[in-house]
């Protein structure tokens, strides 16, 4: 059934759209860049202070607060039944180094709104609700993202996110011990437990929404993603003596390799999402040969046979462009297209009608935690309008109304699922 509760509509009008974008405020000031972003990347002192404010809200309104192996961060209004499975909600703290005051922690502040809103009604569900932060959703200090979710739901192993190194040569173990050190003590609760339902809240990331005067997005699926590090070795000489003809050119070889593969993916299908966002090369200096480039391919496509026939040919690009250089390409993500549960989706259509609010099926281009819980309990995601489709820059913008309409869905959506003895 799919028919809003008149529970869930009471919890709903609860929503305060000036606490709401309070809490914007607030969280923007941990990572503030001078032109109005956050530089709040994983497991960051940025990223403890947001935790920190996080905490001190939560033990105002009496909620639990826990956390897990993989450095997960969550919140609990506690249910009548703590036997039943909760409902789940949230997305991620952790910003790009340039990114925006919406992306992620719209999920976990519209998910921590549902909480009080709540509490203020003075319901206590059957079921608990669990707000989460995802640990390093972006991927932007520890490649590749989504580690939280990717461990809490067993696609990937914990022993082998706790060893990948930042940039600086730290380990993820050594920055999630900081984080903790520098909190207070939470209780650690096991991976992988059971779920009811999984709903996430997100700025659309796309100019759809906008360009259609539509106010909420349900969102049917996420595109296909597939990511590589290209590694490209040469060999460093004087660039005043050694002969041009002589030359094991890093950097030529990169840029062949990197125009090769954009003119393939350009003339197979104008969907294909083709991406080069880190260039690194050494010893980088003027007078200096390039003797090593590293660089990162990010690939997408609805397809998943499209774009896996695209990604399979990218080593033999690379090796064909390598000229006198060597190459090496690793595979690092791999996930296909995939499709949320349905019956999650109806009652984000139905919650979105009966508030008054516009809404429309799409699908998510970008990647989400909401992926990976997919697969371990029924899921789906709302989206609401972002300014320009612009995301990951510091001029991203959501307005007050935008927010408080996405965290009134979500409210209607949360309490009939948490009201809800069986699994949806």
């Amino acid at each position: 059934m799919t028919a809003l509760s008149e529970r869930a509509l009471k919890v709903a009008e609860a929503v305060s759209q000036e606490r709401l974008w309070q809490r914007h405020e607030d969280l923007a000031r941990f990572g503030a860049t001078a032109k109005g972003g956050v530089n709040r990347q994983a497991l960051s002192a940025e990223e403890t202070e947001a935790r920190r404010y996080l905490l001190d809200v939560a033990a105002a309104r009496g909620f639990e607060a826990f956390t897990d192996a993989a450095g997960n961060f969550f919140l609990r209004l506690p249910g009548a039944d703590p036997g039943l499975p909760p409902v789940m909600t949230g997305s991620h703290i952790d910003s790009q180094p340039t990114g925006g005051r919406f992306d992620g922690i719209f999920g976990v502040l519209a998910g921590l709104e549902v909480l009080e809103a709540i509490r203020d009604v003075g319901w206590t569900p059957p079921r608990s609700i669990d707000v989460v932060g995802w640990m390093n959703e972006e991927g932007s200090r520890y490649a590749p993202g989504m580690m939280g979710s990717e461990t809490f739901t067993g696609v990937r192993d914990l022993d082998e996110i706790l060893t990948i190194r930042d940039k600086n040569g730290i380990r993820v173990c050594d920055a999630l011990k900081a984080v903790n050190d520098a909190l207070p003590p939470l209780p650690e609760r096991p991976l992988r437990r059971a779920l009811a339902a999984y709903v996430e809240a997100h700025i659309e990331q796309g100019p759809v929404l906008e360009q259609r005067n539509i106010e909420i997005g349900r969102v049917t699926g996420i595109q296909g993603k597939q990511t590589y590090r290209v590694t490209v070795i040469g060999e460093e000489a004087h660039a005043g003596t050694k002969p041009m003809a002589e030359r094991r050119d890093a950097l030529i070889a990169a840029l062949s390799m990197v125009q090769t593969l954009h003119k393939l993916c350009s003339a197979t299908d104008p969907a294909v999402m083709f991406t080069v966002g880190r260039f690194e090369v050494a010893p980088n200096a003027p007078s200096v040969v390039p003797a090593r480039v590293d660089f990162s391919i990010d690939l997408r496509h609805p397809d998943t046979d499209l774009m896996r026939r695209l990604g399979g040919q990218f080593a033999t690009i690379c090796a064909e462009a390598a000229g006198p250089c060597t190459v090496e390409l690793a595979p690092l993500v791999d996930t296909p297209s995939m499709t949320f549960d349905s019956g999650i989706g109806a009652r984000i259509t139905a919650a979105a009608g009966a508030l008054g609010h516009s809404v429309m099926d799409l699908p998510s281009a970008a990647g989400h935690d909401a992926r990976h819980l997919a697969g371990h309990a029924p899921s789906g995601m709302i989206f609401i309008p972002c300014r320009g489709g612009i995301s990951h820059h510091e001029s991203e913008w959501s307005e007050p109304a935008q927010v408080a309409a996405g965290a009134r869905v979500l409210a209607a959506v949360l309490a009939d699922l948490a009201n809800g003895v069986a699994a949806p």
